[in-house]
């Protein structure tokens, strides 16, 4: 579940009618969607057509599980903000071409870009694990099959935002894996989140009209 605490932009389109306690909300289009996701119209286009469903590329895995490490300690819809330019700025999260990028100086200089010096470097140093892993005999295939080689035997089925883990068995292994691997910014909350987002598990509430849109546990 994607963490917006600071998030200040409101929805007017939005109905602010809850569903029991459960935490969601049913929109003026009659679909039910967490509260997280209605914050904003951003958020709700991200949730209504992006999160939890499968991304298998490496590219794309790659992307995501940066964008997750830039998150910690920020809101997503900050995140969404930035997006666009760190993609340009990343060369489109190209692995390849991430890899044989210097310093990031002039990023820091760039209001545009999430700025911490940290999570900038993360990028180029967690590229070149990526382009590392092609090659790693303990793995078939690359990143993306790496990361899905995490995916558990059952999803879980939250009915409330309270009941939406943070963590789980896998994404402690995952996180553990990949810090081996060489891997930056990738504690077992950041896998979890990456889980939820590219489709690993579902963790749509039950009662949305996003459960089980993945197809993946279906």
């Amino acid at each position: 579940m994607e963490d917006t605490t600071i998030s200040t932009e409101s929805n007017t389109e939005m109905s602010t009618v809850n569903s029991a306690d459960t935490g969601l909300i049913i929109g003026t289009d009659g679909k039910a969607r967490p509260r997280w996701a209605t914050a904003s119209d951003m958020l709700r286009t991200y949730y209504d057509t992006e999160w939890g469903m499968p991304v298998r590329t490496e590219q794309g895995v790659y992307e995501r599980l940066c964008l997750e490490g830039f998150q910690a300690g920020l809101s997503w819809q900050l995140v969404l903000r930035k997006r666009d330019a760190l993609r340009e700025y990343f060369h489109g999260f190209d692995p390849d071409r991430v890899a044989s990028m210097g310093g990031i100086e002039d990023a820091l200089n760039d209001d545009r870009l999430i700025r911490n010096r940290l999570k900038l470097q993360a990028v180029i140093t967690n590229a070149r694990a990526t382009l590392a892993l092609r090659d790693d005999p303990e793995v078939d295939g690359g990143l993306a099959e790496f990361i899905w080689s995490f995916q558990p035997k059952s999803t879980p089925q939250p009915r409330t935002l309270d009941e939406v883990p943070t963590t789980s068995d896998e994404s402690v292994a995952m996180a553990r894996a990949l810090k081996e691997k060489g891997f930056k910014f990738v504690g077992p909350t950041t896998c979890f989140a990456l889980m939820e987002a590219i489709g690993i598990v579902d963790t749509h509430l039950v009662g949305s009209w996003r459960r089980g849109s993945s197809g993946v546990w279906a």
